[in-house]
């Protein structure tokens, strides 16, 4: 279930807010209890202090009345009950009821006693009050005591607490709704990127614009921008390999077409070999071509991913020598390879690696005349591994040797078969290795000097032989 960035921000701001709101109703009943509870005492004093005043000696016995003024203060909805008890200094009592409970600790006269108790199974909310009685026998001080059931605070309470509650819940909803309205105008933004993208072209890559955004969904669009123009790079490669392909490949299948159809009207044995042979020769250049076209692809950026890992390039150019050591040795052309004890190691592809000394190595061979030379040297020099690649062939002129690394430029007049791919596959295969390569005259004679230059791996592993 796909989640609502609306709902989650939502989410963040009212869950918090509800913690909040519990918490608040829980701090606002227990002032709700404390402002019932001294509502409730002012009423039990003021009833107390009026039963007080009305205790007085009569004929040397203590008496008191109790004035209807003083119960009717509690007269309520609640039906609550009101109770009391009047007791002489003597302890005997005067008035009231002699099951209600004494104060914990009794009062002074200046301070009288609020306790909680029971009466008759109902809770009871009570407060004692000491009254100085003159007498003319003895002195002392009587003891009222007022109290009453909690229905009335009991309601107070609920009613505080539910309306500063129900408060509370409009405030939250409130909330919400402005939530609701700041996170509209504010995803608006997005909501506009979210239909560009919807209604553009599917075709399109334009970049989006990013000068009326809000500053965080910028780097949102710089990264759609960098992947739009990535995958216009990607397929503009793409465009232009199967533009190279297919013009590379026309020539040689219309070839192919008429030498097969030469072949077949042809009614002689010889001449059906001779077209078969040309046929055979054509098949051999063309798998060349879509060899080196395939290796072009994988090595171009935006191409295959490549698998790098940590190998001795030392192992990977003796390899690719030793598959070429036939081709020289049939020519009598001396190929020699000088490497360093150490091992050499870089963090590359080694199938492109391997094709980078097959593609130099084999361009030297076809440009050289039998009986030449290749000289191969692989050495760590400031931080990077060189490989240098030397034939004694003619060489290639100066203002040549930057076209010769673009695709299928070949020099002219040239008497030597090939596609034009050897050294432009050399220049990405060493730039997708973070390489360089350069062209220049052997020092010593004639010929052409490739130096190569990759990046020695800072690894602590071993670097895996891949001569094999």
């Amino acid at each position: 279930m796909a989640r609502s960035l609306r709902g989650e921000l939502l989410g963040w701001l009212l869950v918090p807010l509800g913690g909040v709101v519990l918490f608040n109703g829980w701090i606002t009943y227990h002032n709700a209890e404390t402002i019932a509870d001294l509502i409730a005492d002012r009423t039990l004093l003021a009833s107390a202090r009026v039963i007080a005043e009305q205790v007085k000696e009569t004929d040397g016995r203590v008496e008191a009345l109790i004035p209807p003024s003083a119960l009717e203060m509690f007269a309520s909805p609640d039906r609550d009950r009101v109770i009391y008890r009047v007791m002489a200094p003597s302890g005997e009592l005067i008035a009231g009821f002699p099951d209600v409970a004494p104060p914990p600790a009794p009062p002074n006269d200046l301070q009288p006693v609020y306790f909680d108790a029971r009466f008759r199974n109902d809770a009871i909310r009570a407060v004692a009050l000491a009254q100085p009685v003159i007498s003319k026998t003895a002195g002392g001080n009587a003891l009222v005591i007022v109290a009453t059931t909690l229905n009335g605070r009991d309601r107070l309470i609920s009613e505080i607490w539910r309306a500063s509650l129900r408060d509370q819940i409009i405030l939250v909803g409130i909330a919400a709704l402005l939530t609701l309205f700041g996170l509209h105008r504010g995803l608006a933004p997005l909501l506009r990127l979210r239909s560009e993208l919807r209604t553009r072209d599917p075709g399109s890559l334009k970049a989006l614009r990013r000068d009326d955004v809000q500053s965080e969904l910028r780097p949102l669009i710089d990264a759609l921008n960098q992947a739009f123009s990535r995958v216009q790079g990607y397929i503009a490669l793409q465009r232009r390999f199967i533009a190279d392909a297919s013009h590379q490949l026309r020539t040689p299948l219309t070839v192919l077409k008429t030498q097969a159809a030469m072949g077949l009207r042809d009614e002689t044995q010889e001449g059906k070999t001779e077209a078969l042979t040309a046929i055979d020769s054509g098949v051999d250049g063309m798998s060349r071509l879509v060899n080196q076209l395939l290796v072009l692809a994988r090595a171009e950026p935006g191409g295959a991913a490549l698998r790098k890992e940590l190998i001795d390039f030392r192992g990977v150019a003796r390899s690719a020598l030793e598959s070429l050591a036939c081709i020289a040795f049939d020519r009598a052309i001396d190929l020699s390879f000088d490497d360093e004890a150490d091992p050499l190691p870089v963090v590359g592809h080694v199938t492109l690696l391997r094709e980078l000394v097959l593609n130099l190595v084999d361009n030297a061979l076809r440009h050289i005349p039998n009986g030449g030379s290749v000289a191969v040297s692989l050495t760590r020099v400031n931080g990077n591994v060189q490989l240098i690649v030397e034939d004694d062939g003619p060489g290639i002129p100066l203002e040549e040797r930057e076209r010769v690394l673009e695709r299928f430029h070949r020099l002219a007049p040239s008497t030597v078969e090939g596609t034009g791919l050897g050294l432009a596959i050399v220049r990405e295969i060493v730039a997708a290795h973070g390489g360089t390569v350069e062209l220049s005259d052997r020092p010593r004679g004639s010929g052409l000097r490739v130096d190569v230059r990759l990046p020695v791996a800072d690894h602590e592993d071993p670097p895996q032989d891949r001569s094999q």
